[in-house]
């Protein structure tokens, strides 16, 4: 508050002739008065801008008594923790003579701070020239409170979040080394049923013997190549058929060292759960393995392989044109059962047609969220 009387009494008297202005019954003094909202008016005529005129809403907010308010200009409401951008922005919009809205942190006569969403414009006279300053404003500090502790609430839950996603990624990426892991182990023991079994073949005198380990040889290979192409995958959860079939056509038919074998591919990615992956690698080795049986390696010829995705189905198709050669009967039976368990594992549907020297298999099964 200004110390000099004659300040204070000139800011007092322009109050007065604010009021003498408006007659007693006239709607807009009697409604500044009355309003729950506080409510100022300043005199920028006068030295420091003092109010001169404010209702009781503004005493109740401040803790002031009108009597001590009038006279001062309103910056004894800041405090320690007032935005100073905030205060600038105010005296900045005075200066130019320019409305300003403003949410700023004001300080009560007992110190308590609230929340102030404080509105300014200048009031003008008929020339255009400034003679006040209207000013209202509305204690928000429930609302702030409230947004605090949001954004606490908010800050609380961000860091749960962060330590629990912390958590689960440390857990997969645990579980991802895990998997590896066994997926390496089991790779390396099929390895060693591999040697060991193409060993006891070079090392038997029986045909029928060395014949079946190399049957045996055979598959476990195929289930080998299956482990390695998961191991080195990005995502051990979902294996590529279509990859993997390519890669053990040729090298079948790679190992026959046959010019007169002619291999044609149309693949297309289609992954399938690593659940899936063994049953579907020996399908596919079954298949390829009986053309071989029924003469690709004896006269050569022509293979096929398909893999598609085909009317929501997915499709494994291996056509054979070749010249018929007789065919052991175990080894063809037990190929057969090979492949219905493998087909029946996974659900899948084989359709055969022969036609001349022309095998056709057609293998599908359903894809999709729900099949796989």
């Amino acid at each position: 508050m200004s110390n000099d009387p004659t300040s204070r009494q000139g800011a007092i008297d322009a109050g007065d002739r604010l009021l003498a202005a408006h007659e007693f019954d006239d709607p807009f003094a009697a409604a500044f008065k009355a309003t729950r909202m506080p409510m100022l008016i300043t005199d920028p005529r006068q030295e420091d801008n003092p109010i001169i005129f404010c209702n009781s809403a503004f005493s109740r907010l401040t803790g002031y008594g009108i009597h001590e308010l009038i006279g001062r200009n309103c910056r004894f409401l800041q405090g320690p923790e007032t935005d100073r951008a905030s205060i600038a922005k105010i005296r900045e919009a005075i200066a130019v003579e320019e409305d300003v809205s403003v949410d700023i942190l004001n300080y009560r006569k007992d110190g308590s701070s609230f929340w102030n969403a404080l509105f300014i414009s200048p009031v003008r006279d008929k020339s255009g020239e400034v003679i006040y300053f209207f000013a209202s404003q509305l204690d928000f500090t429930t609302v702030k409170s409230r947004e605090a502790e949001l954004a606490r609430a908010r800050h609380f839950a961000e860091e749960a979040v962060a330590e629990r996603t912390k958590e689960l990624t440390d857990a997969l990426r645990a579980q991802t080394l895990l998997v590896h892991e066994v997926d390496h182990r089991v790779k390396n023991n099929l390895l060693t049923i591999a040697s060991i079994t193409k060993l006891h073949a070079r090392m038997s005198n029986n045909d029928t013997v060395r014949k079946t380990l190399r049957s045996v040889l055979n598959r476990v290979e195929a289930l080998s190549t299956v482990q390695r192409k998961m191991f080195t995958a990005d995502d051990v959860t979902r294996f590529d058929v279509a990859d993997f079939a390519n890669e053990l056509v040729a090298d079948l038919v790679g190992s026959l060292k046959r010019s007169d074998i002619r291999f044609t591919a149309d693949l297309h990615p289609v992954h399938v759960p690593a659940e899936k992956a063994s049953p579907l690698a020996l399908i596919v080795n079954e298949l390829v393995g009986d053309a071989v049986r029924r003469g690709l390696a004896d006269g050569g010829g022509e293979i096929h392989l398909e893999v598609r995705r085909l009317n929501g189905h997915f499709l494994i198709r291996v056509a054979d044109t070749v010249s018929p050669v007789p065919v052991d009967p175990e080894d063809h039976a037990f190929g057969q059962v090979m492949l219905d368990t493998c087909a029946r594992q996974v659900g899948a549907q084989i359709e055969r047609s022969v036609e001349g020297h022309r095998t056709d298999v057609r293998v599908t099964l359903m894809v999709g969220e729900k099949a796989e």
